[in-house]
């Protein structure tokens, strides 16, 4: 698997936690869309696309299952935030 495309939507708000909006295409074939960029406590990190449940709580549609494949979501589209915002 491969991180062919980085797509990054600034979404910067006064006293928002939210940064930014992100997409990936992987391989050049199958796109996820709408992770959130967040300003966590101990710096930024991504949050992947969720769906309110029944009881209220909040589910991923889509996520790495390992923390490998994680961190090289994490990496591709922090840099591209860091990219966008010039840093």
């Amino acid at each position: 698997m491969k991180i062919t495309s980085v797509n990054v939507r600034i979404t910067e708000k006064e006293d928002s936690r939210m940064k930014g909006i992100a997409s990936i295409l992987l391989d050049d074939c199958f796109a996820i869309h709408d992770i959130r960029i967040i300003e966590g406590d101990n710096g930024l990190f991504i949050a992947m696309p969720s769906r309110k449940t029944a009881t209220g709580g909040y589910r991923d549609i889509a996520h790495p299952i390992t923390p490998e494949c994680r961190k090289v979501f994490e990496t591709a589209i922090l840099d591209a935030y860091k990219k966008e915002v010039g840093e």
